[in-house]
């Protein structure tokens, strides 16, 4: 899939998420053992408006993406990102974070905190065009598309970072379902705590009627994305 992102890059090909790439964290086994490998959404990464916002990016060790994920059914669940938790700030035990903000459609946003293999934290947020959405240190996320619109969103994250699948791939999926019937359980989780709602996230200098892109002009305020260690406080505002 080709899209016109307005965007200069030197990879216009997007990374593509079959079906089948996702095969360990479908909910419907019996309507994945007769699905086609389809795809389901795709990724354009690094993305930039010019060489000069570009060599800002690589200055701060920041990444500018976007993710497009149209409507479909997978079986009884709806179409979701894969899922997955972060890697550390070198030198710390703190993760990195990210920031999400929603072009167009509508998004929902799981994100669940592991400690001593056991979930003690699951929060929703339900985001649409022009939320802006945080995903803080120490959570898994993944990103359900619920809606009979292509949903198409940004995101900032630090250049170190990767990305780390196994953890939700083990589990079958996130801590929750989300189907035609409602939001179910992942059983393989055990027990696990009630979603806890927020609603999107609200930082200063970020505006709705602003897209996030704009923020390369004062990139610096984008630093709690590399260094989360310094900004505990800020998370602690937006989460506890």
């Amino acid at each position: 899939m080709k899209a016109n992102l307005g965007l200069v890059t030197k990879r216009l090909e997007p990374s593509t998420r079959r079906l089948f790439d996702m095969r360990d964290v479908i909910y419907d086994h019996d309507w994945l053992s007769k699905a086609d490998n389809i795809e389901l959404y795709y990724i354009y990464r690094g993305l930039c408006l010019s060489r000069k916002d570009s060599l800002a990016m690589k200055e701060y060790g920041l990444r500018y993406d976007i993710t497009i994920i149209p409507p479909c059914m997978l079986g009884r669940e709806f179409v979701k990102t894969e899922g997955c938790y972060h890697s550390k700030v070198h030198g710390t035990n703190i993760t990195y974070p990210e920031i999400y903000e929603v072009l167009s459609g509508e998004a929902h946003y799981l994100m669940q905190k592991s400690e001593n293999s056991r979930i003690i934290d699951v929060i929703l947020v339900k985001a649409e065009q022009g939320d802006k959405v945080v995903i803080p240190p120490g959570y898994g996320h993944l990103t359900i598309n619920t809606s009979n619109k292509v949903l198409k969103m940004a995101n900032w994250v630090a250049r170190d970072f990767e990305a780390i699948y196994e953890p939700i791939k083990e589990k079958g999926g996130g801590a929750y379902f989300f189907l035609k019937e409602g939001i179910v359980k992942n059983p393989h989780y055990g027990e696990v705590p009630e979603i806890r709602m927020l609603k999107p996230t609200s930082i200063k200098g970020l505006h709705k009627s602003k897209e996030i892109y704009g923020i390369v002009r004062d990139i610096k305020k984008l630093e709690f994305l590399i260094k989360p260690q310094e900004y505990g406080w800020l998370f602690e505002e937006m989460f506890v």
